[in-house]
């Protein structure tokens, strides 16, 4: 079933889940504002995943080592899949 949705389709499901949780809906939450950063946030996590070393999720990426593990840094991705990935980032 989650296979056959889009990618819009999830982030709106998970947006629409997450308002559900709290009592009221989400407001003054610049959720526009800060896309670009989220959907950066998701794409390095994804490169992360589906790669075994920086050098390969930054040519996956379509970016230089160095502007990667410069977004690893920034987003503070450190240990978040496995240690020994973080070890060749630093």
């Amino acid at each position: 079933m989650l296979g056959n949705l889009t990618l819009e389709e999830l982030i709106a499901a998970k947006l629409e889940i997450s308002s559900r949780t709290n009592i009221s809906p989400i407001y003054g939450v610049p959720i526009w504002k800060h896309l670009q950063q989220i959907v950066e946030d998701a794409t390095l996590m994804f490169a992360i995943s589906v790669t075994q070393t920086p050098t390969e999720a930054a040519t996956f990426l379509g970016m230089t080592p160095y502007n990667f593990k410069r977004l690893i840094r920034k987003y503070n991705m450190y240990t978040y899949f496995n240690r020994n990935f973080d070890k060749l980032v630093k």
